[in-house]
C-alpha cells in the first residue's frame, strides 16, 4: 500500500521552548524523503494539547517525558486510554534506564534527551508509516 501525499499533522508537547525548537529543527519539512511535507503544532501544556485531541485528528504525538508539571508519560497514557484510534506517541525521555515507563505509558516508541536530529527524524518516520498503513 503506497503512502499517502496529503500533508501529516505532528503535534509536540514540551513546557521547555528550547526541546520544542530541538524536535521541530529535528523533524525538518519532512522527516524522510518517502514521506510528504508535514505541519507542526506546538503545546506547552498538558491541557491545551487534550483539547485540541479531542477535535482534530493528528498522525503523530510527540511529547516530552520531562514536561512539567505534567509529564508526557502520563499524558501519553491518557491518550492512549481515552482517544479512539489514538495516533503513534513518541516519548523523549532523560534516561535509557527510563524504557520501563515509556512501556507503562503505551508510548509506540521512545528515544533520549538531547535529542539526535537524525535518529528523532527516523523514529517519527518510522511511527507516520505506520500511521498511514493502517
Amino acid at each position: 500500500m503506497a503512502i499517502s501525499d496529503t500533508r501529516k499533522s505532528i503535534v509536540i508537547y514540551s513546557d521547555d521552548s528550547a526541546i520544542r525548537a530541538a524536535m521541530k529543527a529535528a523533524l525538518g519539512k519532512r522527516t524522510s524523503a518517502d514521506l510528504p511535507e508535514h505541519d507542526i503544532l506546538e503545546f506547552a501544556t498538558g491541557d491545551a494539547l487534550r483539547a485540541y485531541m479531542d477535535k482534530k485528528l493528528v498522525d503523530l504525538v510527540i511529547l516530552d517525558a520531562e514536561a512539567t508539571p505534567e509529564g508526557g508519560m502520563g499524558i501519553s497514557r491518557q491518550l492512549k486510554d481515552e482517544v479512539f484510534e489514538c495516533p503513534p506517541v513518541l516519548l523523549v525521555t532523560a534516561r535509557a534506564d527510563d524504557a520501563w515507563l515509556a512501556t507503562w505509558s503505551r508510548a509506540d516508541a521512545f528515544v533520549l534527551h538531547p535529542i539526535d536530529p537524525f535518529l528523532f527524524a527516523d523514529k517519527a518516520a518510522q511511527l507516520l508509516r505506520q500511521r498511514s498503513l493502517v
